[in-house]
């Protein structure tokens, strides 16, 4: 067994990419302190054909950057509508600064500005037991290379550990997505109600988390939990449910593995909030994806933590835990 007793707490990813916004700084401001204030075009894409001749396409269009001219994209669609950061960013200056403390904390770009982002922090904690806190965060985030939508997400983040806890409950989206269509200028003034949504859901996550922290967990059924959150594919759900474990690849046995570990030796984990509890195995997956897993690269964590596999399989492993803390064993079952 790995022992993470001794491991380092990770700061927020997004905290290593962006840039600390100065305090009480627009969405205008913030944008420049990052190196975001720049113009994005969209034009067609051009076709050099053996004979010498350049098309001009009618529905094939890239993006770059005016400033320096770095491609951004060079799959665009037609119906994409390019949303400038400042456009994209300006409707959170009507919730953030005098809003009840709510301030803008960090704003960056992954590669050359394919993919912007700005976080702010909302004053208020999500409180488990006596002294487990969680930050409540915004986050947005927009794309230039027509692979993504604006993404506005309630993002809770547990102080102890740095996990990230995004999570979409069953009557309540944590996140509003809008199309880089005609529309989005307008959707975006709209925008606000997320602050609404993540009262909800903060109000829900609390309650939720704080029955979690008194529900007992064995540590068999932790790993058990585990091997279902962390399933990669339909083959290796269907060794699972045969119960064949001795065919199950080495790489995902490993993977389970670390985030056991993680669960039984973090100090996070040895907390009275999460020793020997559901939300203690609910974080054993989040902190994994924060705390132990190696990536390729900053900008690779960054995607994975927010809306990648580590984002999937946190929502999973939440899933399974709501699941457990009604039907308990019968929760770790496969149909």
């Amino acid at each position: 067994m790995t022992n993470y007793s001794n491991s380092i707490v990770k700061p927020k990813i997004w905290q290593i990419i962006g840039t600390t916004i100065a305090k009480n700084a627009t969405s205008a401001e913030s944008m420049q302190q990052a190196g975001l204030d720049f113009e994005v075009v969209k034009r067609p894409n051009l076709h050099a054909l053996p004979s010498g001749n350049n098309i001009i396409s009618d529905n094939s269009f890239y993006t770059f950057r005016t400033d320096n001219e770095a491609i951004l994209g060079d799959k665009i669609g037609r119906d994409y509508e390019v949303v400038q950061n400042t456009e994209a960013f300006s409707f959170f200056d009507s919730i953030v600064g005098g809003n009840g403390g709510i301030r803008y904390e960090t704003a960056g770009a992954l590669g050359y500005g394919g993919t912007i982002f700005i976080t702010a922090k909302l004053p208020d904690y999500i409180k488990v037991g006596r002294n487990d806190l969680i930050d409540q965060y915004l986050f947005l985030t927009s794309t230039h290379d027509g692979a993504g939508c604006i993404t506005i997400a309630f993002t809770p983040v547990r102080i102890w550990c740095s996990n990230t806890l995004n999570a979409a409950l069953n009557n309540c989206s944590n996140c509003i997505k809008i199309r880089h269509t005609a529309s989005a200028a307008e959707k975006l003034k709209g925008a606000h109600q997320m602050l609404g949504i993540s009262d909800q859901l903060s109000v829900e996550l609390e309650a939720i988390f704080n029955r979690w922290a008194r529900v007992r967990i064995t540590d068999p059924q932790v790993k058990r939990l585990i091997q279902l959150a962390m399933i990669p594919n339909k083959e290796t759900y269907e060794k699972l449910k045969a119960g064949k474990d001795d065919g199950l690849s080495s790489h995902y046995n490993n993977m389970v593995s670390s985030v056991f570990d993680y669960a039984m030796t973090a100090d996070s984990q040895q907390e009275s909030t999460t020793r020997g509890t559901l939300f203690g195995a609910y974080n054993a997956v989040t902190g994994y994806y924060q705390n132990v897993r190696n990536y390729r690269d900053d900008e690779n964590k960054f995607k994975s933590i927010l809306y990648g596999t580590g984002n999937d399989r946190s929502q999973v492993a939440f899933n399974l835990c709501a699941d457990f803390a009604k039907n308990a064993i019968d929760a770790l079952k496969l149909n």
